[in-house]
Formats: C-alpha cells, structure tokens, sequence
C-alpha cells in the first residue's frame, strides 16, 4: 500500500472519529455515572459495533445494505428509538445525586450491560455503513492483496476510534467528582436527555442521499 494513501485514509478516520456523536456522548455519560470501567466497556461495544460495519463494508456487504431502503430505515429507526428512549429516561429520572461507595466510587452498572449499550449505539447509526461504503472505494487498491489492506485500513481506524472514545471515557469519569454534589445528578440527567433526544430526532432524519 502506498504511504500516501493510508495517510489520506487516517486523515479522513481521524475527522470521523475525533467529531463526538452517540457513541462519544454514551461512553462520557456512562462513565460520569458508572466509572470508568463502565465507560471502557461501553466503548467497547461501540467499537466492536462499528467495526464490524466496517468489515461489511470492505467486503461489498455494506453496498447491499446502504442500497436497500427497508434496511436502511430499520437502522435508522432502531437507533434514532434508542437514543430518544435513552434521553427521556434520563430526563424523567428524579435522582438528585449520584450515591457514591467510598470503596468503588460511583455506582457501577454491569460491564456487560455497557458493552450492550455501546454495541447498540455503534451498530445502529446508518450514516456509519454509508461513510464506509463511500470510503473504502476510493483506497482500495483493487489490483493488489485485499486482506492486507483490510488489516492496515482496520488497525488505523479501531486504534484511532478506540482511543477518542477512551478519551470521552476518561473526561467522563474525572467530571463525575464534580457531580457527586447534591442537586448536580439532576442537572447533569437532564442536560444528557436532552442532548439524547436531539441526537436520536437528527439521526432519525438522515436519507440514503
């Protein structure tokens, strides 16, 4: 592979990885409520999600499932419904503080109910499975070995998507001390919700254009 090309390849990830969307905003909530161990497990999931988005995508697959608008708008759906149902939650609940354990901190919510969550979030943004289809065709070099330009284009973008979303992970969870305040939690619960139900109502609006 040419130099040239992966470096415009990490250039265009960096962009997509570095911009905060549902999966940025996920990992920070969990991890502002549930510690860090929450939020690295919720990114986790966002990254296994998107990831395998990805690997459709390098495969063709992901041109099938961009091109069927039934497809498309079950994604769609499913995740723009998640994300509002996340945010009303949020925005309904009553908690006024976050009760912390001296020993652990926060309270923790189970690793494999933030690596679900993640998982959700990640797998149901469709805007993933068109950048990716739009992508890859212009890197690709069909003349020479797929699968080690799979490996290279796959390595670049997990370790730059993983390490922005460990970065949300970690600004979560050194901002929690600060919410721990009484009054806070409802502010920080209402503020998210809202944040929640927006990002579901834009992405419930995006098109296969």
């Amino acid at each position: 592979m040419d130099v040239d090309i992966w470096i415009y390849y990490a250039l265009a990830v960096l962009v997509l990885t570095a911009s905060p969307g549902p999966s940025s905003l996920l990992c920070m909530t969990v991890s502002v409520t549930s510690g860090l161990k929450s939020g690295i497990f919720t990114a986790l999931g966002s990254l296994t999600a998107i990831t395998a988005i990805l690997s459709l995508s390098f495969t063709g697959l992901g041109v099938i499932i961009a091109s069927s608008e039934w497809v498309f708008n079950i994604i769609k759906w499913v995740g723009a419904g998640y994300l509002i149902y996340l945010g009303v939650k949020a925005f309904l609940s009553k908690q006024d503080s976050y009760d912390v354990d001296p020993a652990s901190g926060p309270h923790r919510q189970r690793t494999t109910q933030s690596f679900v969550s993640g998982f959700i979030v990640g797998a149901s943004n469709p805007k993933a499975i068109l950048f990716f289809t739009a992508l890859f065709p212009q890197f690709i070099d069909s003349a020479s070995p797929l699968l080690p330009q799979y490996v290279v284009f796959a390595t670049t973008f997990i370790t730059l998507e993983l390490s922005w979303l460990l970065t949300y992970s970690f600004l979560g969870s050194k901002s929690s001390k600060w919410l721990m305040a009484k009054g806070r939690a409802r502010v920080f619960n209402k503020l998210t919700g809202t944040v929640f139900v927006s990002a579901g109502a834009v992405l419930s609006t995006a098109s296969r254009g």
